[in-house]
């Protein structure tokens, strides 16, 4: 079952057009969310994200679409698939019509909620994408339905037996993994592409970053990095709303412990 504009049909239901938007312009955004026992982690931080995004991309935002109004619609879709544990999908976009400048601004949504699962590999193994980058400006900080990037990179990191591939901006600087942000550790410092890179404002790469500055074992830098410096690096993991911190175990001839990232991922299982 999906909720379509709050509505529960079922998935089968037809309720995207020839003329969407999404599917011509890639003219919508999402979110991705993590249910377990049906408690919706970080739901603030997720729905303000959502909030921002939209008006970056000049979407009305409809007077009914509260907070409230936000967790009731996820929750919903949770129960209507018979979940607890659920990756949750809103997907948000514009209202049919008009070329590349739209009839209205105003918009629809689908949720979908499907079962968790195990996602965390104790062996993970990555490489630099290079056949092409992320821009590195505002746009690419926020999740919209355009990632073919990350859908080309995901078809090398398969045909290449890869777990993930790291992605480069134009200026060959590192700006996320195929499906996260991602740290590098050298000493007791940790550093994170900073979002000028082109990063996607992850929801979890905050958190981590809002742990490391709460504790003074280690420091945070959001910076500039070089590819050459993961082969520097003490370790080197991965962050998403899905599976939380993923330690790199290997790049290259390059190997990686997994101490800061098992330390920063029970301190992300503490705030859920």
């Amino acid at each position: 079952m999906i909720n379509y504009n709050g509505e529960i049909v079922n998935f089968s239901k037809e309720v995207l057009t020839v003329n969407n938007r999404a599917f011509k312009y890639g003219d919508a955004l999402f979110e991705t969310i993590k249910a377990n026992n049906s408690n919706i982690h970080f739901l603030e931080d997720h729905y303000f994200r959502l909030m921002a995004s939209m008006r970056m991309l000049r979407m009305e935002i409809p007077m009914s679409f509260t907070m409230d109004y936000f967790e009731n619609e996820l929750s919903k879709t949770i129960e209507a698939n018979n979940l607890q544990d659920a990756r949750v999908r809103i997907t948000v976009y514009r209202k049919d019509g008009g070329l590349y400048t739209p009839d209205t601004n105003k918009v629809d949504f689908i949720i979908e909620a499907n079962p968790l699962k195990e996602m965390f590999k104790g062996n993970y193994e990555v490489d630099l994408f290079k056949d092409y980058f992320i821009y590195s400006g505002l746009l690419s900080t926020i999740k919209t339905t355009n990632k073919l990037t990350n859908v080309l990179a995901s078809i090398y990191a398969s045909e290449n037996n890869l777990d993930n591939c790291i992605l480069l901006n134009e200026k060959k600087q590192l700006v996320e993994a195929i499906n996260g942000n991602i740290f590098l550790v050298n000493g007791n410092t940790v550093k994170t592409p900073s979002i000028s890179e082109g990063c996607v404002k992850g929801i979890i790469r905050k958190k981590i970053i809002e742990i490391i500055a709460k504790q003074s074992i280690y420091t945070i830098e959001e910076t500039e990095i070089s590819p050459f410096d993961i082969q520097k690096a003490d370790e080197l993991f991965i962050t998403n709303t899905i599976v939380g911190v993923q330690s790199v175990t290997s790049y290259r001839k390059s190997f990686f412990k997994t101490t800061v990232a098992q330390e920063l991922s029970l301190a992300l299982k503490k705030l859920v």
